[in-house]
């Protein structure tokens, strides 16, 4: 059972999402928390496995506080925004963020979203994606130069970013295809540079959007 907090310096929107989550008999929802301070010491109290994140807070920047989040403790970070598409995906990302999700969201997308994020693999939206993919290739939408980068890779090398992808850590990763985790580190640093990404969070974006383009809209 995934355990959650809810942080957003709005009551109504704190609300409204736990009405939704609730919904979910699996989800349990450890407390709420309208600003950065409050947040990091209910963090430390109960430790939730998923952080719902709101980046506008009146004490702390939002990205500082997702940094803050994932470097020190395990609990993974799904960003709330009220803007689907802004400059602040990639810094989010960069400081470790495992996914966005609209304040417009239907129901169902904020279940799968949260259940996606505590699994650990990642949760973007199709237009998320796609702009993720635009910051890390310089390019407006998917298109064959991307895909090239992702034919690029050794066999080896799809195999990890297929892991990436299903949310595993290193150590899984090594575990899985019988390698040191040390080699699964390397494989990971060469796909990253040849992806022109910064984290495995874009990687993993990138290799699904990848997939995708046969079939998808653009």
């Amino acid at each position: 059972m995934p355990s959650i907090i809810i942080v957003d310096d709005h009551s109504a929107v704190r609300a409204g999402v736990a009405a939704i989550l609730t919904a979910d008999p699996r989800i349990e929802i450890l407390g709420e928390a309208a600003n950065g301070h409050d947040t990091i010491e209910l963090i430390d109290r109960v430790a939730p496995d998923v952080v719902i994140l709101d980046l506008q807070l009146p004490d702390r920047d939002g990205i500082d506080i997702c940094r803050e989040i994932t470097q020190r403790t395990s609990s993974r970070v799904l960003i709330l925004t009220a803007y689907e598409i802004s400059d602040n995906i990639t810094a989010a990302l960069d400081a470790g963020a495992a996914g966005f999700l609209a304040k417009t969201a239907e129901p169902q997308q904020m279940l799968d979203a949260v259940s996606a994020v505590a699994a650990g693999q990642a949760y973007l939206t199709p237009s998320v994606t796609r702009h993720v993919i635009a910051q890390a290739t310089g390019r407006n939408a998917p298109s064959p130069e991307v895909s090239a980068g992702v034919e690029d890779l050794t066999a080896r090398e799809h195999e990890v970013l297929q892991l990436v992808a299903e949310g595993l850590t290193n150590k899984q990763i090594a575990e899985r295809l019988t390698i040191s985790p040390a080699t699964a580190k390397t494989h990971l640093a060469r796909i990253m540079q040849k992806l022109g990404v910064s984290t495995r969070t874009q990687a993993a974006m990138l290799a699904r959007a990848t997939e995708r383009m046969t079939y998808s809209q653009p």
